[in-house]
């Protein structure tokens, strides 16, 4: 029978103690706030890593895992329950919506190696891009300025600006 190799944390024992304080701080200080307590959140944000330009919002039940590794852009938007898995970096842009559970995926692994490595690619929203409920985007895409990806559809490549995707995989169904 072959040997199972070792599995190494990516995380270093103080970030695994930040990703700790930061999941008890979200749940304590800002799921249960109402909607009009945007600029607390943003605050826990703020405090925490988030590099913010003006006034995003932020639902209070949207998960974002790593909030050193995001950029909030003025008047962007993050839904209800979109989940953002900022393993590696996401970038928000001014005015996009990330809608309902979307779900931007910046991690993956190396399945070629033995240990299976952590791999992480940073994703780009663009400004006034929209993202559909329920779509999912992998690591490493970027989305372009006022592109459009339907609900559910799962995002594989970048996305040109302007174009409207749909499906899995997201393919193109139009530009404006």
């Amino acid at each position: 029978m072959a040997e199972i190799p070792k599995v190494r944390s990516p995380w270093t024992p103080q970030t695994r103690l930040c990703l700790l304080l930061w999941g008890w701080v979200w749940f304590v200080c800002c799921q249960w706030t109402p909607k009009p307590f945007n600029g607390w959140r943003l605050f826990w944000l703020r405090l925490f890593g988030c590099r913010i330009e003006g006034r995003p919002f932020v639902h209070q039940r949207a998960r974002i895992n790593v909030p050193w590794h995001l950029s909030l852009a003025n008047r962007s938007c993050i839904g209800d329950r979109a989940n953002l898995y900022t393993l590696g970096l996401i970038s928000i842009g001014e005015g996009a919506i990330i809608a309902q559970e979307a779900y931007l995926c910046t991690g993956d692994h190396d399945l070629t190696q033995g240990d299976k490595p952590l791999v992480t690619k940073p994703i780009e929203v663009a400004e006034h891009a929209f993202v559909g409920a329920r779509a999912f985007v992998l690591p490493g895409v970027q989305i372009g300025a006022g592109a459009v990806v339907g609900a559910g559809a799962v995002v594989t490549a970048s996305v040109e600006a302007g174009f409207r995707v749909a499906g899995n995989p997201a393919r193109r169904i139009g530009n404006d």
